[in-house]
């Protein structure tokens, strides 16, 4: 055993799986005696143990999470480049994720899902390799060392091989250059002026192929994978996460059109989402249902072949500047749930500064936002809005929730890489100030407190972008993968924010200035847990997947 390399780490940590499936397996089982009717989780019985329940979820992404890691690692070592910064970071993972495991694991800043919590008692983990890990894995020496390597690493987007294909590293290198040439420069004042992103960069992104990447080459998209969207969205939200979210309202409209639009809606729509000639935004949540969208209010009466619209919505963002939403409305009155909703494809004017609201039937306001700020975010009241017939997605009525659930895995899977951007951020934000920061006569970045940090911000970093990377390739490959995406956005939101926390905490009383752009991060960080589904309803929606 070396001073920061522990010997035969793929053996150990490959030997650490299967205890901890075994424990995973052990609560899994308790939590269904505990709530399972029938064979089915029961849903005042999953409220009742809610705490129990969301533990699980945190536990089954940590074992998911030390899985791809470990396959990660694998296959660096298959083709000779699991060099020693890939041999730290999957030794610190695992001695961290391990020790968390037994200990406990944090699901946010004062809840710890313990291991009594379901019913175990982690005894399963008392093996050599697991308490080799814990005890060894994680040291001050390893951190350091990985921060000494990271620094001569400083000029790149990503701290240690990701283990991507070659197509898809160079895809990355694209989109790092244009986010460090044509978004870094001027994030912070946008930011800070609340200023919508220019349009001349929605422009140049549309030449790069942001917003068809995806779509199939039929519809004058560019056919790529999900995995390439990953690294598109990664890169871009590195820049600015109002910029790498641009395309994301692109890639749930295309998905919506893809999996339940007609032929005729397909071919009218696609091509011009993929060219950027329309841009959409999502009109789904409405002031006073949140995540509970079967509680839907918004109406679409038949009015002959047509609909007119009436109702609120909320947090729609980029609502604006856009030429079309993916509107969710409910076309039969009669039902109280999600039975009755339908999706549109409801067309608008594209409004200005003057007037951003300029479609009869429609009107809106700006919400003001700690951060998030490049596209806005608004509120929506329609009285009489029209929508013309043909625009019912797939032409039948009541299809509207089942539509919207089929595009959650692409949607999580996004927000996950968006979350490794701004953590990404975080890190080389943090560890350039600290680098620069002399105090006591040396760089910040000497003592090991701070080195720590940074060292933990990039293992994460690279724990998150495994399990995102291994949820994008399942869905290239046609496998359901709502179980992956959701611990990839789970896990995702809470490094993000962690990362940017830790940063502004390496600036010190700088980072709580305005002209720091750390004190931006921080703000675009903490959406990162609530949009696309709460933390809180994520590990609901993995538990129940567990569990059914």
């Amino acid at each position: 055993m070396t001073q920061t390399i522990l010997s035969d780490l793929l053996a150990l940590t490959a030997a650490s799986l299967e205890p901890a499936q075994t424990l995973l397996d052990q609560a899994t089982g308790n939590l269904r005696d505990l709530v399972c009717k029938d064979g089915r989780p029961d849903g005042e019985l999953l409220e009742t143990h809610q705490s129990a329940t969301h533990a699980l979820s945190w536990l089954a992404t940590y074992v998911e999470s030390l899985r791809q890691m470990h396959g990660w690692a694998t296959r660096l070592n298959s083709s000779s480049k699991f060099g020693e910064m890939e041999q730290l970071i999957l030794q610190i993972a695992f001695g961290e994720y391990l020790a968390q495991i037994k200990g406990g694991i944090m699901m946010s800043q004062g809840e710890i899902a313990r291991l009594h919590h379901m019913g175990v008692d982690g005894r399963a983990l008392d093996t050599p390799a697991v308490q080799t890990l814990i005890e060894n894995a994680n040291t001050p020496a390893a951190r350091a060392r990985l921060v000494e390597l990271m620094q001569s690493n400083q000029g790149h987007a990503t701290f240690g091989t990701t283990g991507l294909d070659d197509e898809l590293e160079m895809i990355r290198e694209q989109f790092r250059r244009f986010a460090d040439d044509r978004v870094v420069p001027h994030a912070h004042d946008w930011h800070l002026k609340d200023e919508l992103i220019p349009i001349e960069v929605i422009n140049d992104l549309a030449d790069m192929g942001v917003f068809g990447l995806t779509i199939p080459e039929e519809f004058g998209g560019f056919g790529l994978s999900k995995a390439s969207m990953v690294v598109v969205s990664e890169e871009l939200s590195r820049g600015y996460i109002g910029v790498g979210s641009l395309a994301t309202r692109s890639e749930i409209a295309a998905e919506l059109i893809l999996c339940g639009g007609t032929d005729d809606q397909k071919h009218q729509w696609l091509p011009k989402i993929s060219s950027a000639e329309i841009l959409p935004t999502a009109v789904f949540t409405e002031p006073g249902t949140g995540s509970d969208l079967g509680a839907m209010r918004t109406r679409a009466t038949k009015n002959g072949d047509d609909y007119a619209m009436t109702g609120n919505k909320t947090w729609i963002t980029h609502a604006a500047r856009t030429h079309v939403m993916t509107l969710l409305a409910r076309t039969d009155p009669d039902t109280t749930d999600y039975r009755g909703l339908s999706m549109f494809l409801a067309e608008k004017i594209p409004g200005t500064d003057a007037d951003p609201f300029p479609t009869p039937g429609m009107t809106g306001g700006e919400i003001e936002v700690l951060g998030y700020r490049g596209m806005k975010e608004y509120e929506l009241a329609f009285d009489g809005f029209a929508i013309k017939g043909e625009n019912l997605l797939g032409g039948v009525e009541g299809q509207g929730f089942k539509q919207l659930m089929k595009t959650f895995e692409s949607a999580r899977i996004q927000t996950a890489a968006r979350a490794i951007g701004v953590a990404q951020n975080a890190l080389e934000v943090g560890m350039q100030y600290a680098l620069e920061r002399q105090q006591f006569g040396k760089s910040l970045i000497n003592f090991p407190r701070v080195s720590g940090k940074l060292a933990m911000m990039a293992v994460e970093i690279m724990i998150t972008r495994q399990l995102t990377y291994h949820s994008a390739w399942q869905k290239d490959h046609d496998k359901r993968c709502d179980l992956e995406a959701g611990m990839a956005k789970l896990l995702g939101a809470r490094v993000a924010w962690a990362a940017a926390d830790n940063a502004l905490q390496i600036h010190g009383g700088n980072g709580f200035a305005l002209e720091y752009q750390i004190s931006r991060i921080l703000c675009d960080a903490r959406i990162l847990n609530i949009f696309e589904g709460a933390a809180e309803i994520q590990a609901q929606v993995i538990a129940r997947r567990l569990l059914g």
